[in-house]
């Protein structure tokens, strides 16, 4: 390993972490990580990275510390209390933090850590899985640009849209906007669908031309065939996308901003979740349109 280059820690290898953390050691980056299943440690080790059996253990030397887990409860459960990166973590040490979770988490954090001499980023990412493998993520920065420019090196290696939105929190809440738009678009697409099924349509025309026009989205191009052979093996679940549409709701209600049509997909997203269709990709809302319009959800 390249020995200029900082060191890495990692915590959390689920469908992101995991080929993230293999893209920085394919980039030459030395990565010690940790997460709670062996078997995704032994995935990051046969990568070419070092497991350790603790937090303490995968930060007790790292220059910078990535954590990418489900949502705030996570985040803090990492990051506090006698086992968890603060304590263990060395000052001077970068903590970038790529989970999806509330603004306020994320500006708590911030604060927590400086008084240990840690430097805090919060940096959500867009783009799921195929992103992450593809190292072609957005990466939506959040706090001081010295430290978004000393973490650049290493978000170039993860992604190819990496912007500074602000202080603090500001990468959290440019997320919550990405997943309200990226809700709003894949309901839009699931009524679509259901609509031109209904109509006799050759579906996978339909869908080639309109997403050459004005309706064309990253989002149509990236479920276009979950539409056509309802797989919805997940890229990126129902039960993330509930989680995330309560942050979008409750952070714009505190900032005063009405979501009208957010706040209906957040709902259809909730419905189907209690539907059990949680663990499914959330191309799934196609699932709930065609309960509602009278068509068997398809296995």
């Amino acid at each position: 390993m390249s020995n200029n280059l900082p060191k890495v820690a990692w915590i959390g290898l689920g469908i992101m972490g995991s080929p993230m953390s293999e893209n920085l050691i394919k980039a030459g980056y030395d990565v010690t990580g940790h997460t709670l299943e062996q078997d995704k440690i032994d995935r990051l080790v046969a990568a070419g990275g070092t497991g350790a059996d603790s937090i303490a253990e995968a930060v007790a030397d790292a220059d910078v510390i990535i954590t990418m887990v489900p949502a705030s409860p996570q985040v803090e459960a990492v990051a506090y209390g006698p086992g968890g990166i603060l304590e263990n973590a060395r000052r001077g040490a970068l903590l970038i933090d790529m989970s999806s979770i509330t603004p306020r988490t994320s500006v708590d954090l911030a604060k927590n850590a400086e008084e240990k001499g840690i430097r805090v980023l919060d940096a959500p990412v867009s783009g799921g899985e195929a992103g992450a493998i593809e190292a072609v993520l957005s990466i939506m920065v959040g706090g001081e640009r010295a430290d978004f420019d000393a973490a650049r090196p290493v978000l170039d290696a993860l992604g190819t849209t990496v912007v500074l939105c602000g202080p603090h929190g500001s990468g959290q809440t440019v997320k919550a906007a990405n997943q309200l738009i990226v809700a709003v678009n894949i309901q839009a697409c699931a009524e679509a669908v259901v609509f031109l099924e209904k109509s006799g349509v050759d579906l996978a025309a339909a869908l080639d031309v309109l997403n050459g026009g004005l309706a064309g989205s990253t989002v149509l191009t990236r479920k276009k065939d979950n539409f056509l052979t309802r797989d919805f093996t997940p890229g990126f679940r129902i039960d993330l996308h509930h989680k995330d549409m309560g942050i979008v709701t409750d952070a714009a209600r505190n900032v005063g901003a009405a979501l009208p049509v957010g706040a209906v997909v957040a709902q259809l997203v909730g419905s189907l979740r209690a539907q059990g269709d949680g663990g499914l990709d959330h191309s799934a809302l196609l699932r709930s349109v065609e309960r509602l319009s009278d068509r068997p959800a398809q296995a």
